[in-house]
């Protein structure tokens, strides 16, 4: 990073003060500031700068938040297609570099393929030289050369952009070290990304993995091989000792990078908002140790933590949960052992519930059917956080928990992307990277809501 880029000077010098920013017009068109009627958010005040990392190796002054590409805002287009909202997105991360951020990580299947180039525009308005970009070979089900290449290709003209800081294999881990050799070394994907890196147009090598400690113990032994310079790993204080499904715990992953001083890059520090979104009971928890931070800030405190890690990934889809991230990590305040112990409680008493572990990644959709899986397993999580789950007829609550949740149920879902669809194919399961028995899940919702209806609930 050159120490003479003032963000703020030129995000002022280029007419992007009030964050009332169009697109170039020969990108996205530019909206009339007439019509426009976004307002400028409001300046932060802050206790400090942002907390930055150093890459051990190449010197990369790399900021601790970063931001995570998968869940840019969208709105409907003329046609009635979910689209993002490229204005809302420039202001976004407009806001993110102004206050220091400067690691923006995307992929090629993020917002059903949307996000690369939506990324692209918004970063493209200020100096390369200001901001890290991220993102991954995705080649999940066709991992042909062909393929393969022309995803790597697309992403440089989604990005506008002549090198790659940060390259990820992406998700290797749960189909084990065959799948893996599949989709990069057979077809000489990953010595071609070598290549690549030695000549400049990747800057860093690394993957994302999903898996359990063995897995992860297969690509560490080829470490010195490839030499990855960096490696993304699911951690927060759930995960830190409490991993579910086929997820290794967190604290394994990052003390195995930590012997061979392989900087991390975290993911789901949030586990998909289900941090944020806690019981109630939790949360005055948390807000009574820390009256002064929110539910989130304890989880980011904690990712952020270990001294390994070079970045925490937070999928800033508002300006609120922006700005909440900004004040947490402006400047970082590691948690100290008794912190730590408390959260490692918490994490136990949140095991109680039954939520059911989606992250909102999507990688289940599309569905051949319909369904809308990622909204209908996070309202079931919504009603379980909140207590909206009747469990007999003879429940003191039951009558209103059973109407909160049908009621909220057919808003959050359309009827006919509902949980009744689902014939149990199979095909969204072995996407998920929590490794979820999805139409289990599915089927046992719509049992339950169709109790609910007829009331039958014993």
């Amino acid at each position: 990073m050159k120490d003479n880029i003032n963000r703020r000077e030129f995000l002022k010098s280029a007419g992007f003060a009030a964050l009332g920013i169009c697109t170039i017009a020969s990108i996205s068109g530019c909206a009339n500031s007439s019509s426009d009627k976004r307002k400028a958010p409001a300046p932060m005040d802050l206790d400090g700068e942002m907390t930055y990392r150093t890459h051990p190796e190449n010197g990369d002054k790399v900021s601790i938040l970063g931001y995570g590409c998968m869940r840019w805002p969208m709105i409907k287009d003329s046609d009635g297609k979910d689209i993002i909202d490229q204005e809302t997105t420039n202001q976004l991360v407009d806001y993110a570099i102004e206050y220091g951020v400067n690691y923006f990580d995307t992929s090629p299947v993020y917002l059903q393929g949307q996000s690369e180039k939506a990324t692209g525009i918004a970063l493209k308005r200020h100096p390369r030289e200001s901001y890290f970009i991220a993102t991954k070979l995705s080649n999940f089900s066709n991992y042909t050369r062909e393929n393969s290449l022309e995803m790597y290709y697309k992403s440089f003209e989604n990005l506008q952009t002549d090198y790659i800081d940060y390259y990820l294999l992406h998700s290797i881990g749960g189909g084990g070290i065959e799948h893996f050799n599949a989709r990069y070394v057979e077809n000489g994907m990953l010595d071609f990304l070598m290549e690549e890196r030695k000549a400049g147009r990747i800057r860093n090598l690394g993957f994302s993995f999903h898996g359990n400690s063995e897995a992860f113990d297969q690509f560490m032994d080829l470490h010195e091989k490839y030499h990855w310079d960096f490696v993304q790993i699911q951690l927060n204080y759930m995960d830190w000792k409490h991993a579910t499904g086929r997820n290794a715990n967190a604290e394994y992953l990052q003390q195995e990078l930590d012997k061979r001083g392989i900087p991390s890059i975290i993911m789901e520090p949030l586990l998909g908002g289900r941090l944020s979104k806690v019981p109630d009971h939790i949360a005055d928890r948390l807000l009574e140790r820390n009256p002064e931070g929110s539910v989130a800030s304890w989880a980011f405190r904690f990712a952020g933590t270990p001294k390994g890690v070079l970045c925490v990934l937070s999928g800033m889809t508002y300006m609120e949960h922006l700005q909440d991230n900004l004040k947490t990590y402006s400047p970082l305040v590691p948690l100290n052992e008794d912190e730590l112990e408390f959260l490692d409680e918490t994490a136990v008493l949140m095991q109680k519930y039954p939520t059911i572990p989606c992250n909102d990644c999507k990688y289940c959709m599309p569905c051949t059917y319909g369904i809308d899986i990622p909204a209908i397993l996070l309202h079931y999580n919504k009603c379980v956080n909140e207590g909206n789950m009747a469990q007999s007829r003879s429940d003191a609550n039951y009558s209103k928990a059973r109407r909160a949740y049908l009621v909220s149920y057919d808003r959050a879902v359309p009827k006919l992307r509902q949980a009744a669809r689902c014939i149990g194919c199979g095909q969204c399961t072995s996407h998920c990277p929590q490794s979820i028995d999805i139409p289990k899940e599915i089927h046992k919702i719509d049992r339950y809501v169709e109790a609910l209806r007829a009331d039958t609930l014993k």
